[in-house]
């Protein structure tokens, strides 16, 4: 899968407000009802929250991937946040998290929200990308950094 085709500049939030679990994820679903491609805010919030009560989704080296399956959305959709100072998302390390990414597929389509987290796993899996995504504030470097 292309990253450079899922990610763009406007589905990048380079500085998060919220500073729990459950802000985040608001925060983030609201960003992608502002893009016009989410039919129903409130289905995708519940999609995540839900699966987020199942299992954390806060993993390690700082990222967390809340997700969710839900019919308000057509196809794969996806925004990156960060959070500098980091937010405790139950994560496996116990550190909290900085990086965030979340996607929102239809329920019946398994096989591109599988792609797209084998390929971010690899781009976030260097630690030295991981610091610079945090450090910057440019949506346009961020995506760069992603798709490179």
């Amino acid at each position: 899968m292309n990253l450079k085709k899922i990610l763009s500049r406007d589905t990048i939030l380079p500085e998060l407000q919220a500073d729990t679990k459950q802000g985040v994820i608001e925060e983030m679903v609201d960003f992608l009802a502002a893009t016009g491609k989410l039919t129903d805010r409130t289905a995708a919030l519940r999609a995540v929250l839900d699966r987020e009560a199942k299992m954390s989704t806060g993993m390690q080296h700082g990222i967390a991937i809340p997700h969710g399956k839900t019919d308000a959305v057509n196809q794969l959709l996806v925004a990156v946040a960060i959070k500098r100072d980091g937010v405790d998302f139950a994560a496996l390390d116990e550190k909290p998290s900085h990086i965030f990414i979340m996607t929102l597929s239809p329920e019946n389509h398994t096989g591109p929200h599988i792609q797209f987290l084998a390929e971010i796993s690899k781009v976030l899996s260097n630690p030295e990308l991981r610091e610079k995504l945090i450090r910057t504030a440019d949506p346009d470097k961020m995506l760069t950094l992603l798709t490179t």
